[in-house]
Order: C-alpha cells, then sequence, then structure tokens
C-alpha cells in the first residue's frame, strides 16, 4: 500500500452514497449483496449505484462475483485494512503504547451471544 492507494481509497469514500454502499457491505460480509438490493436498501437509483459500485471497486475497495443473473459485491475488508494499517504504520514515533486507545477501537466485534448452531 501506498500515498496513491491511500488516497484513491479516501477518494471513492468521501462522498455520501459511497461511504454508505461500503458500509452496508461491511455488514453483510461474508455474503455480501446484490447491486439491486443496494440500490433499494440506500434508496438510490440503480444506474447511480452502478457509477458508484465502478468507483469503489477501481479503488479497491469492493470486489464482485456473479451469481446467475446478479452480480454480488462485497467489502474489501483486506484493502481497508491495508489502508488503515498505512495510516498506523508508524503510530506514535515508536512509542506504541500511545496508539493502545486507537487500537482499541479497532478491536472486531465482540463475539455474538448466541449459541454456534450444530
Amino acid at each position: 500500500m501506498d500515498t496513491s492507494d491511500t488516497l484513491a481509497a479516501f477518494a471513492a469514500l468521501s462522498q455520501a452514497t459511497r461511504l454508505d454502499t461500503f458500509r452496508l457491505l461491511v455488514r453483510h460480509e461474508p455474503e455480501g449483496l446484490s447491486a439491486g438490493e443496494i440500490a433499494r436498501q440506500l434508496d438510490v437509483p440503480h444506474n447511480t449505484m452502478s457509477a458508484h459500485l465502478g468507483v469503489l471497486a477501481r479503488a479497491g475497495l469492493v470486489v464482485s462475483r456473479r451469481q446467475s443473473r446478479s452480480i454480488i459485491y462485497r467489502a474489501s475488508l483486506e484493502r481497508m485494512r491495508d489502508t488503515i494499517g498505512f495510516l498506523v504504520r508508524d503510530c506514535c514515533a515508536g512509542h506504541p503504547e500511545l496508539c493502545q486507545p486507537l487500537l482499541q477501537e479497532l478491536v472486531p466485534c465482540p463475539p455474538s451471544d448466541k449459541e454456534p448452531s450444530s
């Protein structure tokens, strides 16, 4: 990950619909959503959503796969991890303890209270 890649990711996320789209896809990992369902949930015209998904895809923030007649989109969590990693790589000038509050906020979701199904 370099400065150019990081700027592309932030540029793609700097528009409200694209940011909402990425956040929606994160919530639907790992299954993903079809473009039509994303447009429906965000109340965005299909052709507009297609353009937004193209911007996110070019920035590497979403990936897609064909499933029958639909294209299913997923958030690229690896790309987001790389972007965040680029930002904090040199965290606190060699004093990682100063970055501990930030790192605590980046801890993944707490485990679910649901029992695993067998």
